[in-house]
């Protein structure tokens, strides 16, 4: 799983210092020392080497069909940093979301990380921070990217007083929704959860899929589950039973868990959604069959800037936030969302502090590049004012702006045994193969067990 106007102080050493010193006199009367001296820097000068070649093998997550945008700044950002710094150069692999997963897991059984890659926070990182596989990145948070992050993002990057990375997105999620398939219904977007069940209903009984969802993923289905936990339960209810200072028996979890149930039967998806993968969920709504999308606003691009969809259906799209529940304890700035993904770089890398550079450098540029050229909003500081932004970047910055609170992930939230149960039930629980009940006392006792 991508921002005041950026201004950036980036120092990079390159070259090599010639000092050439010329006589002060043509005359045959030169202190006899001076010429050996002259002889000596000249000959310093003459076998200087250029400066060591060296590699960076980069990992990433945004390949060029599904992530074009964010593909070409990367881009754009290694070219930047190859012709600033000619002895170096980045090789890439790019893999897709659950690719991208998968293959960390297989390198981190050798040790074998690339040098710079990409890492989700929290329990994500645990194991990894544990393993000694992640280098502590303080000294750039103290260096040139001091103050340049908003306040609290590197903290889930955090573990023991020490960062381990850094993030390049701070991401929210809203629902879109198609604005010509809600006026042909004459339906407008949701302030309750009672409003909501009947825009469902209206689109079902006319043939129109309600929402595309993509759940072969586990963690699209999560997204719903983890709003109906914030607006029935409050934001603390989830974060407790996480943390173990609540439980996820919690009525209002379990409660979650059955509304979700509801939609299912309600015929609330596209056809097939436990089955298919976010990009094929997506594309249900990409290709209006479906009404409405809950993502992260690393999909922005897809409705403001990038040029390969047509501005027709740009204009059509619109986003609202998950209404409230009636009896609920949850309110509608409450978001689900959190930093995205961030650097990282491999402690045992040969080459760690040229990495360290590039780090440094790629995090203030992708700033830069992000707020002009993608619509993605970044970790680092943003200043609206200064530059000319799409209304919906804008309006969701605004939302961001009066957020009574951002919960994180939840399968970010928990250490990876604990998530994997999560993101199982999750998919169980979309395919009617679980109970509510069930569900919440599976994820209490994952929970539990790891805690001890």
């Amino acid at each position: 799983m991508v921002r005041k106007t950026l201004t950036w102080s980036l120092t990079t050493m390159l070259g090599l210092s010639m000092a050439l010193t010329g006589c002060s006199s043509s005359t045959d009367n030169a202190s006899p020392t001076t010429a050996p001296k002259e002889s000596a820097k000249a000959t310093e000068a003459a076998t200087a080497q250029p400066a060591k070649k060296v590699t960076i093998k980069m990992m990433h997550l945004w390949p060029t069909g599904n992530s074009a945008t964010q593909n070409k700044i990367v881009n754009d950002i290694i070219k930047e940093y190859q012709a600033a710094n000619p002895n170096v150069t980045i090789e890439q692999e790019v893999l897709e979301n659950e690719q991208y997963k998968n293959k960390m897991k297989v390198l981190s059984t050798s040790n074998a990380l690339p040098d710079v890659g990409f890492t989700w926070a929290a329990g994500y990182m645990d194991p990894y921070v544990k393993g000694d596989m992640f280098a502590p990145l303080d000294d750039l948070l103290q260096g040139d990217l001091k103050d340049k992050f908003v306040k609290g993002t590197t903290d889930a990057y955090a573990f023991g007083g020490k960062t381990y990375g850094l993030p390049v997105e701070l991401n929210i999620v809203p629902v879109y929704y198609n604005k010509a398939l809600f006026a042909k219904y004459n339906l407008a977007p949701p302030k309750t959860y009672d409003e909501f069940k009947n825009i469902v209903k209206t689109l079902s009984s006319n043939g129109v899929a309600p929402i595309a969802l993509g759940n072969k993923d586990r963690w699209t289905g999560s997204l719903w589950y983890m709003y109906l936990a914030d607006r029935i339960g409050g934001p603390e209810t989830l974060k407790k039973a996480i943390d173990r200072t609540g439980s996820f028996n919690d009525p209002g979890l379990v409660r979650a868990a059955s509304e979700v149930a509801q939609l299912v039967d309600m015929n609330a998806f596209n056809k097939g959604f436990n089955g298919l993968g976010n990009d094929e969920g997506k594309a249900e709504f990409m290709n209006s069959k479906a009404a409405m999308y809950m993502m992260g606003t690393w999909e922005l691009p897809n409705y403001t800037t990038n040029k390969d969809v047509p501005q027709a259906f740009k204009d059509q799209i619109g986003f609202f936030k998950f209404p409230t529940v009636d009896g609920g304890k949850g309110n509608m700035d409450s978001w689900v969302g959190g930093p995205g993904v961030g650097l990282f770089v491999a402690n045992n890398s040969k080459v760690k502090e040229e990495s360290k550079k590039f780090v440094s450098f790629f995090v203030s540029k992708w700033g830069e590049h992000a707020i002009s050229e993608a619509g993605v909003i970044p970790a680092t500081k943003v200043d609206t004012s200064k530059v000319k932004l799409p209304q919906m970047y804008i309006d969701l910055l605004n939302e961001l702006n009066k957020a009574s609170n951002i919960t994180l992930f939840a399968d970010v939230q928990m250490k990876p045994a604990s998530a994997e149960v999560h993101l199982n039930m999750i998919q169980a629980l979309f395919g009617k193969a679980v109970t509510p009940e069930a569900f919440a006392k599976n994820h209490e006792d994952a929970l539990a067990k790891e805690a001890k």
